[in-house]
């Protein structure tokens, strides 16, 4: 779906419509004189300009993004009821945003920094969002472990910089990020573009079927264009030459017609193999190994289209894991919880009470309707409609059948640590990883980490952060210590 073309055909007017006769000199009391505040084109013009930005994303403020579509290619009826799903060939318009984590709006593309992979479905039943990044874990496994997280990431509220001791302090602190950690400084922790990286769900999702049968889900997004990544020192370089370079590259290849795609996969594990399975499926900071549920092919995305006004689109585009359709819902996954408030409650923030009446981000395929109100920038969309239910007056009403199934809960409440599962520790598949890395990718992981590593300013933390990578494997902890000391002396 388009936006309707604004007019660019007449004479230049206000933002009432009236015509405009001078746009070059302000108003003034005689030549040379003072200007007059009478002048209300002036005025008009530099109260716009003093609002035109919005509050920019606390994290992924980096991005870029562009349309496309998502067509089917394996029916996958058995496991969801997902009207967009629900047969082979059948194609839902989509818009992606790309984005950095902890760089504000300005900084620049070409960073080792994971990259924010948001996906929206403009379905029939409903915009359906899936908010994942280029990496299948993350650093922490509890949303209320995110804020300390972010902020060892970001400037420092004394330096005003990112500071190496505030990152390793709290990278070896916890070590369930050694996993992640492990993922970022190696080959592909600086994609060379947007177009050369996989997408991941990250989360565990919940698909249900018309039968009510539960499947728990993990997505996957592999680049048909191949994976590219770049090292720090050609990061470095582009990083200065051309901050822009992921988002100039993604707008040209689409502009040239070389749409890039994605063959789309889901792993898929029956509700009853959770409790007994070797990892917590519903850790972030753990994949589900493939040989144990092998990924498989549902579909291909494509992107074919630009946004016509970054702003409008990309900037004031919102996704939230909370937009589920029917036929999928969330897990007991702690941060994809904590992350259903999160996500909605910074664009109401950010963006505005009504950010989904933005044309990027109300439904396309179908029309959203609640019994809403009001607020900042209210379109008045409803008209004279009734604004409660239930009402006598045709009003929208209830379903009675729920987006997702219920899940069983027992126990008192109280702040628990996840159960933990026979090979669930902080380790395992942090090493497992560097283990599956040949000598010049350890070499380069080992490398990338000491000369971060080597930066902190007290020995205590150095020791403790290099402590996670020796549990994870002996050889890695070994050479990293060697590297680290070589390099601080």
């Amino acid at each position: 779906m388009t936006q309707e073309a604004h007019v660019t055909q007449g004479p230049l007017t206000t933002e009432a419509g009236a015509p405009v006769a001078d746009n070059q000199n302000s108003e003034t009391a005689g030549v040379g004189g003072p200007v007059l505040v009478q002048d209300q084109l002036l005025l008009e013009k530099l109260a716009h300009f003093n609002r035109e930005r919005i509050p920019e994303r606390v994290v992924h403020a980096r991005g870029a993004g562009a349309y496309g579509t998502f067509t089917v290619t394996a029916d996958v009826t058995p496991y969801t009821r997902a009207a967009f799903l629900s047969e082979v060939g059948k194609q839902t318009e989509t818009f992606l945003r790309f984005s950095t984590v902890a760089g504000n709006l300005g900084a620049a593309d070409a960073v080792r920094d994971p990259r924010g992979f948001a996906l929206k479905f403009y379905t029939e039943e409903g915009n359906y969002d899936l908010v994942g990044n280029n990496t299948p874990v993350f650093f922490i496994k509890d949303a209320i472990k995110f804020p300390d997280f972010i902020h060892t990431q970001k400037r420092d509220p004394y330096t005003g910089s990112q500071e190496a001791d505030n990152v390793w302090d709290f990278w070896g602190l916890s070590p369930e990020s050694t996993h992640q950690v492990t993922w970022l400084f190696g080959d592909r922790g600086i994609p060379a573009s947007y177009r050369h990286m996989n997408g991941y769900g990250s989360h565990t999702y919940q698909w249900n079927n018309e039968a009510g049968e539960v499947f728990w889900v993990k997505y996957h997004f592999k680049t048909d264009q191949g994976i590219k990544n770049l090292t720090a020192d050609e990061a470095g370089r582009l990083a200065g030459e051309d901050p822009d370079s992921h988002q100039r590259d993604l707008r040209e290849a689409i502009e040239r017609g070389e749409f890039p795609t994605w063959t789309v996969q889901v792993q898929i594990m029956p509700a009853a193999d959770a409790a007994a399975y070797r990892f917590n499926p519903f850790d972030l900071t753990k994949v589900w190994p493939h040989a144990d549920y092998p990924p498989i092919e549902i579909g291909k995305l494509e992107l074919n289209r630009n946004p016509e006004n970054i702003f409008a689109e990309v900037e004031q585009s919102i996704f939230s894991p909370a937009h589920f359709v029917p036929g999928i819902g969330p897990s007991p996954d702690k941060m994809l919880q904590g992350r259903l408030f999160a996500y909605g409650d910074a664009h109401r923030y950010r963006v505005g009470i009504n950010a989904d009446h933005l044309p990027v981000n109300r439904p396309h395929a179908t029309e959203a309707r609640t019994h809403s109100r009001d607020g900042y920038l209210y379109d008045g969309r409803h008209k004279g409609a009734k604004n409660y239910e239930p009402n006598s007056f045709g009003g929208p009403a209830q379903t009675d059948r729920p987006l997702w199934q219920p899940a069983a809960v027992t126990g008192a409440t109280g702040e628990h640590a996840a159960v933990a599962h026979a090979e669930d520790d902080d380790f395992v598949q942090a090493g497992n990883l560097y283990r599956l890395m040949s000598e010049d990718e350890q070499a380069r992981l080992v490398e990338n980490l000491a000369g971060f590593i080597a930066k902190v300013s007290r020995d205590e933390i150095a020791e403790r952060a290099i402590a996670n990578f020796r549990a994870a494997d002996a050889d890695f902890g070994k050479r990293l210590e060697a590297a680290v000391q070589a390099l601080r002396g």
